[in-house]
């Protein structure tokens, strides 16, 4: 599961919420991503810094996006040989007081739908 997270460069090709993803940079434990996002009406785009910790964790930092700040974090628990839990929590605050809570109210039901997505996607490549 954390493969599927972490492969970034799919996103626009398994999930219709993600319209562009650019990986701009790579190393050892570590990536620069731009992820443009959307869900109906709603858009947005962001670029985080994420730290790798496989196959348990990913931790996401803001590099650019219309946000003061935004964190976040993927964790994946192990509950046997073939399962995880995966959770993933977001922590942001949008720059823009007007749009702010249309843009909060947005990338929270895109962040509860993201999960979902990918644990269908994972059952249906696993099936």
């Amino acid at each position: 599961m954390f493969d599927l997270v972490n492969d970034v460069a799919a996103y626009p090709r398994r999930f219709v919420w993600c319209d562009a993803a650019q990986l701009l940079e790579q190393g050892d434990g570590r990536m620069v991503a731009r992820l443009d996002l959307g869900l109906g009406s709603f858009r947005t785009w962001f670029t985080t810094e994420n730290t790798l910790d496989r196959p348990h964790r990913i931790d996401m930092k803001l590099r650019d996006g219309p946000f003061k700040r935004l964190e976040g974090r993927w964790d994946f628990h192990a509950l046997d040989e073939n399962a995880c839990k995966v959770s993933l929590v977001l922590d942001f605050e949008p720059t823009s007081r007007l749009l702010g809570p249309a843009l909060a109210l947005g990338l929270q039901g895109l962040a509860d739908r993201m999960v979902n997505d990918f644990v269908r996607v994972a059952d249906r490549e696993e099936g």
